[in-house]
């Protein structure tokens, strides 16, 4: 059965709409993305995985960038992306003109009102880490997460932490976002019974070979609980602290 055949049985009442989800699932040729030419848009994402595509703009084509911002944005009536410099923001800009850019975390995005539900603590060991923590939190909190910021807890300071672990205890997840040797993430992890998402960042002397000494650090935590994206991942950290936020939240209804 062909996408049509597939709607007329669910609209006539021979087709439940959990057996036509299953059968469309099984057919990924029908599954709708918009062909640009230069790119194809997977418009179908946000209905089989519940997050709409998000733009990497590093390294996109001036040529290019603001149509993709432009069609995704009338295909979601908002639109996000990450890794964008001011060059590119004035290029969307001339399509969007409501379109906000951050020059701390480089987000560029134009966004609905939404509730944010739950709660996600995003730390950081230091305020060189912040950039790739607002990353996280921006992402969090675009995608309909609260996010509580405990900047600035590293453990050369750890009274900071602790003074704040009430706050990180009650989030749904935590990221810990460090770079140096990456010890954040293992303290935390001690301190909380829900997960904690480690950010190791490029922060750091040469021995910290830009990040790869705080991936080492994170990935080799004697601490329980803990899961490692990686280096300057805030995106991908803030993703998954939203899964994880969506999950504890559904278990409270």
């Amino acid at each position: 059965m062909d996408m049509k055949d597939i709607l007329q049985k669910v609209a006539s009442g021979a087709l439940r709409p959990e057996e036509a989800e299953a059968l469309l699932r099984k057919n990924p040729a029908d599954r709708p993305y918009e062909e640009m030419g230069f790119a194809k848009l997977d418009t179908d994402r946000k209905a089989r995985s519940g997050f709409a595509e998000v733009v990497y703009c590093q390294g996109k084509s001036d040529a290019f960038i603001g149509q993709i911002f432009k069609k995704l944005y009338e295909t979601e009536g908002e639109v996000f992306g990450t890794r964008a410099s001011p060059h590119q923001y004035e290029l969307v800009k001339k399509v969007l003109p409501s379109i906000s850019y951050d020059p701390i975390s480089h987000i560029l995005k134009q966004e609905k009102e939404k509730d944010h539900i739950g709660c996600i603590a995003v730390c950081t060991g230091g305020t060189a880490d912040i950039s790739v923590a607002e990353e996280a939190a921006q992402t969090a909190e675009y995608f309909g997460s609260h996010v509580e910021r405990i900047y600035d807890v590293g453990v050369s300071g750890i009274h900071r932490l602790l003074s704040q672990e009430e706050r990180v205890r009650k989030a749904s997840c935590v990221i810990a976002v460090a770079g140096m040797e990456g010890a954040l993430a293992s303290v935390i992890g001690g301190l909380v019974r829900n997960p904690v998402i480690a950010v190791p960042t490029s922060v750091g002397y040469g021995a910290s070979f830009h990040g790869l000494s705080a991936l080492l650090t994170m990935i080799n935590s004697c601490a329980n609980g803990i899961v490692t994206v990686n280096i300057d991942n805030g995106f991908g950290a803030g993703y998954v602290a939203t899964q994880i936020n969506r999950l504890a939240e559904r278990g409270k209804v």
